[in-house]
């Protein structure tokens, strides 16, 4: 129990980060008022990797998943141990999951009072809900979800691939960078349609934050798209996990 408190403070604490300088950026990037308005789409995509960086250098502790795909990709891959010790079992992927979905929560109201004179400012309920929550450029919900599958599959299977090399196991041994990288290159390359969640609890903890908080004129929180950027991610986590095995073989160390 001790180490599953230290995972869920790890997690809580790296996810968090992640999503305050995730949401921090395009904040930056769209709200009326502010220093970086009109960064562009590569200012959001580099920012979100800076936010990845900063996030898995925090969370050593529990080898930075920060994300229930990640989690999900694990379990799918039959690794014993998720990291820090912690067994591979269902109160396990619970304490991950629970701590991530917290922290994400906590990271968008951290980026609301940060920029909270932006948003009274912005009026736009639209740009206020994109600051939070991703949402498709063109609204099929099929091809949204399968765009959702297929970058979240490429960021948990080059994860596993990274903590594959002889180099070291597990998430944490990796360092920050490459993650980063990865999911930079991500966003470049397949972002553009829905503007990549690749991850559930970046985009369902701050839309919970939009619809709880009193953000002026804020509009809807879009709950019809919602479960896109939940079920691609876990979908693309759990096959990318699954096919680690038979194409991604365990190297001598």
């Amino acid at each position: 129990m001790d180490n599953l408190g230290i995972v869920f403070l790890s997690e809580l604490v790296g996810t968090a980060l992640l999503v305050l300088l995730g949401t921090g950026v395009v904040a930056n990037v769209a709200l009326a008022k502010n220093k970086g308005i009109n960064g562009g789409f590569l200012m959001v995509t580099f920012g979100w990797g800076f936010a990845v960086f900063a996030g898995v250098i925090v969370a050593y502790n529990s080898g930075a998943h920060l994300n229930p795909a990640v989690t999900l990709g694990l379990v799918a891959s039959g690794t014993d141990e998720f990291g820090a010790g912690v067994p591979v079992n269902f109160v396990s992927t619970m304490v991950y999951i629970g701590a991530q979905m917290i922290g994400a929560v906590l990271g968008a109201v951290l980026t609301y009072l940060t920029y909270k004179k932006q948003f009274d400012e912005e009026g736009e309920p639209a740009t206020k809900l994109g600051v939070f929550a991703t949402g498709p450029e063109v609204r099929s919900y099929g091809w949204n979800l399968f765009t959702e599958i297929v970058g979240t599959f490429v960021l948990v299977f080059v994860v596993i691939g990274f903590g594959r090399q002889p180099e070291g196991p597990g998430l944490a041994a990796l360092g920050a960078l490459p993650v980063a990288l990865l999911v930079i290159g991500i966003g470049v390359s397949l972002g553009g349609p829905t503007g990549y969640a690749i991850n559930p609890a970046r985009d369902l903890g701050p839309r919970i934050a939009h619809a709880l908080l009193p953000i002026r004129g804020k509009g809807s929180s879009d709950w019809s798209y919602a479960w896109v950027p939940v079920v691609g991610p876990a979908i693309g986590g759990i096959v990318a996990g699954l096919a680690s095995g038979p194409l991604l073989p365990m190297l001598p160390s």
